[in-house]
């Protein structure tokens, strides 16, 4: 197909009319719709102040629900970590099944140790490392947020 003068002055026309390029292109026939994006780009035409949407009418909306609904929860209050019976921290070769697994310090570190502390029934940690590690998908959202 080729874009002669009579069919470039119905591009123009329908643009300036406001329609789509999609509805252009069914109108022209033979052309596709990014072939009518592409000419109407080559020849400078302005874009539309309004889009070319066919207006449709607006059933009524069920009203908007506040999504924070419940009161935020209290904030995390960690507790020290818990002294051994020989006077040290919860290390990787003391922790077990009835101690919270809260990683404290680097790995890399001689002073890296656990909580230790009671945990949570069917959680590795405490109550306090629990909420902290487990947080609503939208918590953190607005937690990061403020961060930045």
């Amino acid at each position: 197909m080729s874009w002669t003068d009579e069919r470039v002055e119905q591009l123009k026309s329908l643009w300036t009319e406001g329609l789509s390029a999609s509805q252009i292109a069914r109108t022209l026939g033979g052309v596709t719709r990014n072939a009518v994006i592409g000419k109407v780009h080559r020849l400078g035409l302005a874009g539309r102040a309004a889009p070319s949407r066919v207006e449709r009418p607006r059933l009524p909306s069920a009203p908007r629900l506040n999504v924070r609904t419940h009161a935020p929860e209290p904030p995390v209050v960690e507790e020290d970590p818990v002294v051994l019976e020989d006077g040290n921290f919860a290390t990787v070769l003391t922790i077990n099944n009835a101690m919270c697994r809260w990683p404290i310090g680097d790995p890399s570190e001689n002073e890296f140790h656990f909580c230790g502390r009671k945990p949570k029934q069917g959680s590795p940690y405490c109550e306090a490392h629990a909420r902290k590690a487990y947080q609503p998908q939208q918590l953190r959202r607005d937690k990061n947020r403020m961060a930045s």
